[in-house]
């Protein structure tokens, strides 16, 4: 299978880097085909001009974006992994979305009706935070985490939602936390995807 790693986190040695090596090591190992685009590292433009609006109307994109696009379309799995920061992705991320993600090319509308053109694609989102998962559940930020990204960002473009981690207080984990939101991951791909 294609796999298509998007990571979004400025220090490459931090736990989402971690994370990102050990499914890049185990896909490898399996003998899939794996790209990843570290939009710190790539230094990804997140700002979405006029001059991209205008674009997107008249359905031409910026050379940059294009090659995003083209990832993209050769996936047959795009895996997220980011960090939580404000209750949200960060930024760059969020500017990958407004520009990669855009009409004509992740969904459009017939008739008045939203359609996704993302389909037939699976998505797997894993995300780290520092607050307790109970604390997100007490004030609602759990279900609010999910509905704005697996249903206005994700499956609103078509992708279907392998599954999507949340991994609490990941500022400061235990080794053994590590270990377990490894093999929560590890065993998802491993059941889902071992014999395609």
């Amino acid at each position: 299978m294609k796999y298509l790693i998007i990571f979004a986190h400025p220090d490459p040695q931090s736990l989402n880097g971690h994370l990102e090596r050990t499914l890049f090591g185990y896909l490898d190992n399996k003998g899939h085909e794996i790209v990843v685009r570290d939009l710190y590292q790539l230094n990804f433009n997140p700002v979405l001009s006029m001059k991209d609006i205008q674009g997107q109307r008249a359905g031409k994109v910026a050379e940059d974006v294009k090659l995003e696009q083209e990832f993209i379309s050769w996936a047959d799995h795009i895996t997220f992994i980011y960090p939580i920061w404000w209750t949200g992705m960060p930024a760059i991320l969020k500017g990958f979305i407004d520009r990669v993600f855009s009409y004509g090319f992740a969904y459009r509308y017939d008739q008045g009706k939203q359609k996704g053109l993302l389909t037939g694609k699976q998505t797997t989102i894993i995300n780290t935070h520092g607050k307790s998962q109970s604390e997100y559940e007490e004030i609602g930020m759990d279900k609010a985490l999910s509905l704005t990204s697996d249903r206005g960002i994700f499956s609103y473009c078509g992708l279907e939602i392998n599954r999507h981690f949340f991994f609490d207080r990941a500022d400061r984990p235990a080794p053994q936390s590590v270990e377990n939101w490894k093999s929560k991951i590890l065993s998802t791909y491993t059941l889902d995807y071992h014999d395609k």
